[in-house]
């Protein structure tokens, strides 16, 4: 692609990445229901189409009633719906809107999941967060990672790869009422953090086993698909990234890509994770393991 390719995308990251990071700063300081968030969530995540969207179609991409869409924006302080759009348009950057309106719906799913990892990039600009996170799992040991229903696939990818470079990880995919017992049992082993996993549609128990995390005295780390998922409020620090909802079931590739960018930032912080790492390949290339 010649420079002038590169500069058209990389001004359309950047007004859209603008328009995302207004909406969150909009949303910030109020009190939303869990129906409100999903439509904030839904907003951010079509930040550039948002503006020209009617009270019908937000209700349609959001998964709510249009109803619910015009209590949204007078919670937001507006008179109502059109009102929230005009101030969208005032404040919103001119820049080019993808058309997609040619894609089939599993094209749309797989663009509507690269802008996802687009908002995750413009969010990582700022490594700080990660970065504490990376140091807090390191720090805890044993290191338990919490993840159930649909976020028990990423909890468990991220645990299958942090046990080769953390001394003990402990994997909580099943709910009930031993997750409790377990988390005692971490505690008073010497964990000092948690890590969740938290995904739509977030089960109760898991913002229960939550806060349990938080009165045995764990800092309680969460990957979320939005800043407004339930699990914040039990959360001492929330990373988000969003799901695509385009198809029957969620798509979670930004998730699956920050939960590697937090094993990344985990070994930073692991001395020994190189050398960990160096003895499993001898292990595994002396038991055949791998098929080369």
């Amino acid at each position: 692609m010649d420079g002038d390719g590169n500069a058209g995308v990389d001004r359309e990251m950047t007004v859209t990445d603008s328009s995302a990071a207004r909406l969150q700063a909009l949303f910030e300081g109020h009190r939303l229901t869990p129906t409100q968030r999903r439509i904030a969530h839904s907003m951010v995540r079509r930040a550039a189409d948002v503006p020209f969207l009617s009270s019908v179609e937000l209700a349609e991409l959001a998964g709510v009633s249009q109803p619910s869409v015009t209590r949204f924006a007078v919670a937001l302080g507006f008179d109502g719906y059109p009102a929230l759009r005009k101030h969208l348009r005032e404040v919103a950057p001119p820049g080019p809107v993808a058309d997609t309106a040619s894609y089939n719906e599993y094209q749309q799913a797989v663009e509507a999941e690269i802008e996802n990892l687009r908002h995750l990039a413009s969010a990582l600009a700022d490594p700080r967060p990660v970065e504490r996170a990376g140091r807090l799992l390191a720090a805890s040991c044993p290191l338990p990672v919490l993840g159930l229903r649909a976020a028990a696939s990423q909890a468990y990818g991220f645990s299958y790869f942090a046990a080769k470079v953390h001394p003990d990880v402990r994997l909580l995919h099943e709910g009930g009422t031993m997750v409790h017992d377990r988390i005692d049992s971490a505690v008073r082993a010497g964990a000092t953090a948690l890590l969740c996993f938290a995904l739509p549609r977030h089960p109760r128990e898991v913002v229960d086993t939550l806060a349990y995390a938080k009165e045995a005295g764990l800092t309680v780390v969460t990957v979320a698909d939005s800043a407004f998922a339930p699990v914040a409020k039990e959360s001492d620090l929330l990373l988000p990234a969003a799901v695509g909802t385009g198809l029957a079931f969620d798509t979670a590739c930004a998730p699956m890509l920050l939960g590697r960018v937090l094993l990344e930032a985990m070994c930073d912080n692991l001395p020994d994770a190189q050398a960990r790492l160096e003895e499993f390949d001898g292990r595994a290339a002396a038991r055949g393991l791998f098929v080369e």
